[in-house]
């Protein structure tokens, strides 16, 4: 693994740790945060495996612009693309007041994340 997929790689892994630890709050958990790292762990698993091919990519945070690109490389990797989907309206609006994130929506992200995490990360760290 060289050390720029390394530095994604943590990022990601910082992601997975904070949402892990924050889906696991009893006392007032914030949904959105949940979401937010979901996606974040996604889109730095996706960019990694990109990253490692030496395929170039725009600056985005839309995960099916990214998984349409890892398609190519991980055509098996097509069943990603409703996890992906519902993680990429995490990005951005669930940041800013109007919208907030459910239970719900907050245990489906960690499920979402989880598929993609188990999927990506034994590509990229070997």
């Amino acid at each position: 693994m060289t050390p720029e997929i390394s530095d994604w790689v943590g990022k990601a892994e910082g992601d997975w740790s904070t949402m892990l630890r924050e889906a696991n709050v009893t006392e007032r958990p914030n949904f959105d945060a949940i979401c937010f790292h979901a996606q974040q762990c996604a889109e730095k698993y996706l960019k990694a495996r990109l990253i490692m091919s030496g395929l170039e990519f725009r600056k985005s945070h839309d995960l099916l612009y990214l998984h349409n690109l890892v398609i190519d490389l991980e055509p098996h990797w097509k069943y990603l693309h409703d996890a992906l989907f519902k993680l990429t309206a995490f990005a951005v609006a669930i940041r800013y007041p109007g919208l907030d994130a459910t239970r719900e929506q907050a245990s489906l992200s960690v499920e979402h994340c989880r598929v993609v995490r188990q999927t990506i990360r034994p590509v990229v760290t070997s």
